[in-house]
């Protein structure tokens, strides 16, 4: 069968682009090995965490927040099967989504391991062995990416006791205590679950500050925030090794300077120690796709070294983040059909969806430090935004970074109940290329959580209304 594009994976990036090429005429193809669509971000990852995160923080506040604003419900009681079942039914409904978009812009599904035989040959391998070739001018690789275990340390996943991100969103029973290995994005939000729901949680991480690449004062400032909430945190500390069994597992740690050995057992320990490309039997080496630190080459049109085999997502260049993966699917596609696909990295949000959330956008001061860029900054603390106040929800801040030459904004941060929305508007500002001024100057609707951003920008110059 020959095809104009075959896409290897049907994540995010993965299925957008296969549509994409759909719609814009390419006779398309996709290879997944699982049984749904969606990869890791729809079936075990960003949309099933973020169910669990949304009922559990729905828990917390009926538990603690509502006798303040004068609604008494009692204890509430945890019904974990339930949750679970909620947490299902938006997977179920979110992989049937993908399914029907593929089906309706008629991208042919092959269900089964996708490897490259050669430019333009792709073997499709399934689960009984079968196996049937494929082929088409072009191939793009979107394979995502795997769990990743810390270097040097051999660790038995059996998602029971000693899980990955996959199993610590299928646990049966909330856990007494649970370890998280790795104090990045991952492990905060899963460890931020089971904290909600009962667990007392400890996070044990290698560097001497939580959320890496992140502005360091917001990471220092959430920091003391999730420990407020009852997180425990043990910084500059290096796992060297992790055991499982039936009364649970222990993690063995020392400090990162030298020191004694501490062993901590718990119910659970959750290994979020990152992620790594997943290019596993694509026969990458065979097609002599050229590859760097486990991650595949590409140009600037997202080609690698071998002539019409792309590569986007997780497996190349670039952070780890399924909207990432998404607007290089959509470029990569545009460019084949002959149009101009292009991908901004210098604006591309991440949030963290926590209670508070964390959200940012560009570069964070560690960066313009070490770039030598002189910039001025803009602080607003939630703490003054009426909203916020009746809300009961005035923890954190917003925080402008803008060129002190040419006011350009060249970064934003923000800590708040619903940063991973507010960003988007410094996003856009900056996608043209926005000044703080043209933000300070924008009417905001009162009373609203993102008059923040507001008066963070005009704090830039030092004219905040509010502080």
């Amino acid at each position: 069968m020959t095809y104009d594009l075959i896409v290897i994976g049907t994540g995010p990036g993965g299925y957008v682009c296969a549509i994409r090429a759909a719609q814009l005429g390419l006779k398309t193809a996709v290879v997944e090995k699982r049984a749904t669509h969606g990869g890791t971000c729809l079936n075990v990852g960003c949309i099933p965490s973020k169910a669990l995160l949304h009922a559990s923080d729905l828990f917390e506040e009926a538990g603690h927040d509502f006798p303040a604003m004068g609604i008494s419900v009692g204890k509430p009681k945890l019904d974990l099967k339930a949750m679970m079942g909620h947490k299902q039914e938006v997977v179920d409904a979110n992989v049937q989504g993908v399914a029907f978009l593929l089906k309706k812009n008629k991208v042919d599904a092959f269900v089964g391991h996708g490897s490259i035989e050669a430019a333009g040959r792709v073997k499709v391998t399934a689960e009984d062995g079968s196996a049937q070739v494929l082929e088409s001018k072009a191939i793009v690789i979107a394979t995502g990416s795997d769990v990743a275990s810390p270097p040097g340390v051999d660790i038995a996943f059996d998602e029971k006791v000693i899980v990955s991100s996959t199993g610590a969103l299928t646990l049966e029973k909330v856990p007494a205590k649970m370890i998280v290995i790795g104090a990045g994005v991952i492990g905060l939000e899963l460890g931020s679950v089971w904290r909600r729901l009962g667990a007392d949680v400890v996070v044990i991480e290698y560097l001497d500050r939580i959320l890496p690449g992140m502005d360091g004062d917001v990471a220092k400032t959430f920091q003391r925030m999730l420990e407020k909430q009852g997180m425990q945190f043990h910084l500059s500390s290096q796992v060297t090794a992790v055991e499982g069994g039936k009364s649970g597992g222990t993690v063995s740690y020392q400090p990162v300077a030298g020191g004694d050995s501490v062993k901590l057992k718990a119910d659970v320990v959750l290994v979020a120690t990152g992620r790594r490309p997943y290019t596993d039997g694509l026969g990458l080496e065979a097609a002599g796709v050229a590859m760097e630190r486990g991650r595949i080459v590409i140009d600037h049109h997202f080609q690698t070294n071998v002539a019409g085999i792309f590569a986007i997502g997780d497996v190349v260049r670039g952070p780890m983040l399924a909207h990432k993966a998404e607007d290089e699917g959509v470029a990569v596609a545009e460019l084949l059909a002959g149009k101009a696909g292009h991908v901004n990295y210098d604006v591309i949000p991440g949030v963290v969806y926590t209670a508070p959330e964390v959200a940012s956008v560009g570069k964070t001061e560690e960066e313009l430090k070490a770039a030598g860029i002189a910039y001025k900054v803009g602080k607003f603390n939630f703490t003054a935004n009426g909203r916020a106040r009746a809300m009961r929800k005035t923890d954190g801040f917003a925080k402008v970074l803008a060129c002190a030459t040419t006011d350009r904004v060249l970064g934003c941060h923000i800590i708040a109940a619903g940063a991973g929305d507010m960003i988007h508007e410094v996003a856009v500002l900056m996608e043209f290329g926005g000044s703080s001024e043209d933000l300070a100057r924008t009417c905001h609707a009162h009373p609203t959580m993102s008059e923040a951003v507001k008066e963070a920008a005009m704090a830039v110059e030092k004219r905040a209304i509010h502080m």
